[in-house]
């Protein structure tokens, strides 16, 4: 029934995850499906290839934020 409703109005797609500033990840408010924005800015379906990805840029993107905030406390 949830993806009927899908088919016939669209997805609702809401923020699941913040990965960087300007990559997330989205799940639908009714099926749960999963996308996340690819290279170009687009949503693409949030495979374990994506996922893993998305694990390393928000790895690398923590560290960063990390690395900043104590340069900045000095």
């Amino acid at each position: 029934m949830k993806q009927l409703y899908c088919s016939i109005f669209g997805h609702d797609y809401h923020i699941s995850k913040e990965v960087t500033y300007h990559l997330k990840e989205y799940a639908c408010k009714h099926c749960k499906e999963q996308v996340t924005t690819n290279g170009s800015g687009k949503l693409t379906l949030l495979t374990p290839k994506h996922k893993e990805i998305n694990a390393v840029l928000e790895r690398i993107h923590s560290n960063r934020l990390k690395r900043k905030a104590l340069i900045l406390d000095r």
